[in-house]
């Protein structure tokens, strides 16, 4: 668990927030976010599938960078609900926009499969699976994930306790910070943005890669837990704006950040590191009440820590 160390003074705090509705797909920048337990309010709740029911991503599909999502500005109050009139909007190059309605009555499908996971969906219809086979040139599939029916847990082996998810690839929130980007973009010969890394929070005025060691923090009023050190997969060699497919950063990573060098007596050796994923303490006192929402510009306290990477969960 860490031991406890004193609140900062000067605490570090939230600098960006973002979710990615469909996953795999463009990432929204808010100035505030509603929570929940399975993340921020949209995150990941829609994926595309292919014709045997897997998740497809950015590893096999580079092209899903290229694909923007658009919300009501008003989906992002907390208590609002979908109406008839509320759309998702789908746009990528060469596509007339697609419109996926936030409130429709939807057709279940069984057997959809992301990582460790398999269950039903809700199917969001023949336009939007033409719309996707169309733009990736095979057979695919929007789905949305079926909150009425399924849960998908976090790793019991590590956190305890209720903690959902819905399309991530295993936590409902990744924190990184900037000063851990400037210090990888300091090694790089271009530099590159955070949205490589995907995170949903991003923080600033803490050391370089210190979110390694956080095991409890609290932003704002909210706890979160670190769960486990992100290991990176081919996603952040995939430039967000063009879809391309690089070398970088996962080559410099490999000399810096991999388990070999942060976590030497660690199984893990050829995997990298960067952020760390976390679950919100969504049954602590503070969590009670109105206002759950955070905010960019909220303040973070570092509540419980390990004393170096190689004694974080990993």
């Amino acid at each position: 668990m860490g031991t406890a160390v004193p609140v900062s003074l000067s605490p570090a705090k939230v600098s960006g927030l973002f979710i990615y509705p469909v996953k795999s797909c463009r990432g929204i920048s808010l100035s505030r976010a509603p929570l929940t337990p399975a993340g921020l309010r949209w995150d990941r709740e829609w994926m595309v599938v292919n014709s045997k029911g897997r998740a497809c991503t950015q590893r096999v599909e580079p092209k899903l960078a290229l694909v923007e999502v658009e919300f009501p500005s008003e989906a992002f109050l907390e208590g609002w609900e979908p109406t008839s009139d509320s759309f998702m909007m789908l746009k990528a190059p060469g596509m007339q926009p697609l419109k996926v309605c936030l409130s429709k009555q939807h057709e279940v499908t069984d057997g959809v499969t992301v990582w460790e996971w398999t269950g039903s969906v809700w199917d969001e219809g023949a336009e939007a699976s033409q719309w996707f086979s169309d733009f990736l040139g095979k057979p695919s599939q929007l789905v949305r994930f079926n909150t009425a029916s399924e849960v998908r847990q976090v790793d019991p082996d590590y956190v305890k306790g209720h903690h959902p998810t819905l399309f991530s690839d295993g936590y409902p929130f990744l924190l990184t910070s900037q000063e851990s980007l400037d210090a990888l973009n300091e090694l790089l010969e271009e530099p590159i943005p955070i949205n490589r890394f995907r995170p949903n929070i991003l923080v600033e005025g803490c050391e370089p890669f210190s979110e390694d060691i956080w095991t409890e923090i609290k932003i704002g009023r909210f706890s979160f837990l670190g769960s486990k050190l992100c290991a990176r997969c081919k996603v952040p060699t995939i430039n967000q704006e063009t879809g391309i497919v690089g070398s970088e950063p996962t080559e410099t990573l490999m000399r810096t950040r991999s388990g070999k060098v942060i976590r030497p007596n660690d199984r893990n050796k050829n995997k990298v590191y960067f952020g760390q994923n976390m679950v919100w303490n969504w049954n602590d006192s503070s969590a009670r009440g109105s206002g759950k929402v955070l905010e960019v510009g909220d303040p973070v306290y570092v509540l419980r820590k390990v004393s170096s990477a190689a004694e974080a969960a990993a």
